[in-house]
């Protein structure tokens, strides 16, 4: 397995990579807050700069990707508001430059979502409902789906199965989680037959810019086929009344545009139980990418799965409580 996937990947084979598909780069270049993939923001001759994202290898098949690129566009055609990439004159928005793949975007500014502002969620919620309807119309074939297997037991095995967690804590934290996975599926049971769709996927505020005129999304990198609750989840904060008041908001806004099934609401403390296990995992088969230490350098520490195990305790309290 490559362990430095962007090892050759410097600033002179970057701009040869861009200008590769017909772009004459200035040679300003700035390297951008992404660990995942390996994103820049290139200078172009008399144009605007572009944002060019370099996928991670071994990740995602093209066919992958390519749906990643083809449901952005959708939804641009549907004038839900996303950052989309370049078409190339050949309709090509999946490049390849020695062995590194790539896609072009325009750069879009913006500024935070405020979480604690009921009018952005509100809009938040008219947003995410517009782009469920889309998600809706057709399925993805080559992307995930999230469920208790693919972002529970499959992390939680590879992260015992690596020797991340410590001797010491091992088997408290064994127990602690599949106790929470127990639950989870229990939490899923309850919510029945649930409608899968083409979802953002990771619906937090560092993925969304808000702007005058709205929200925009500027990554698609996960989007996957899951319930409709993934994309809003997230968007909580806060205590229990605070989260209630926040969940009410944004939807009322999303009904607007998209209808809700309500038993999906059984579902968000399960799928946050989730994301602290998949959330883990993914720092951990990252672990041996140079960046990732650097970036993370609290991960893997004793003090580290100390507070995860706390948090999963916590949690297990959680989906106890909230039991049918």
């Amino acid at each position: 397995m490559q362990t430095t996937p962007y090892s050759n990947l410097d600033p002179d084979f970057i701009l040869k990579a861009i200008e590769s598909v017909g772009f004459l780069c200035n040679g300003s270049l700035l390297a951008l807050n992404s660990y995942e993939n390996r994103v820049y923001q290139v200078g172009i001759e008399e144009a605007p700069p572009m944002i060019a994202k370099f996928y991670r290898p071994l990740r995602w098949s093209d066919a992958a990707i390519l749906e990643e690129h083809q449901f952005a566009l959708e939804l641009a055609e549907h004038e839900v508001p996303v950052v989309a990439p370049w078409c190339s004159p050949a309709q090509q928005t999946l490049h390849e430059y020695q062995g590194h793949r790539f896609a072009l975007f325009p750069r879009w500014g913006g500024r935070a979502l405020e979480l604690d502002s009921l009018e952005q969620l509100a809009w938040m919620g008219r947003f995410i409902g517009r782009l469920h309807a889309v998600g809706a119309c057709k399925s993805f074939q080559h992307r995930h789906s999230i469920d208790v297997q693919s972002y529970g037991y499959v992390p939680y095995r590879f992260l015992l199965e690596q020797n991340f967690i410590p001797g010491f804590l091992k088997e408290k934290y064994c127990s602690t989680v599949e106790s929470v996975l127990q639950k989870v599926e229990m939490r899923f049971k309850e919510a029945g037959t649930l409608t899968k769709i083409r979802l953002h996927g990771d619906m937090h505020v560092g993925n969304v810019l808000w702007r005058d005129e709205g929200p925009h999304i500027v990554d698609l990198d996960d989007c996957m086929m899951g319930p409709a609750v993934q994309d809003i989840w997230m968007l909580l904060s806060g205590d229990e009344e605070q989260m209630s008041m926040q969940l009410d908001t944004i939807l009322s806004g999303y009904r607007e545009f998209h209808d809700f099934h309500s038993r999906e609401l059984h579902l968000i403390e399960a799928l946050r139980a989730l994301r602290m296990l998949h959330y883990s995992a993914w720092l951990a088969r990252r672990w041996e990418d140079p960046a990732f230490p650097i970036n993370f350098p609290w991960f893997n520490t004793p003090h580290y799965w100390q507070e995860q195990l706390y948090n999963l305790q916590d949690q297990d309290d959680v989906l106890a409580r909230y039991m049918l």
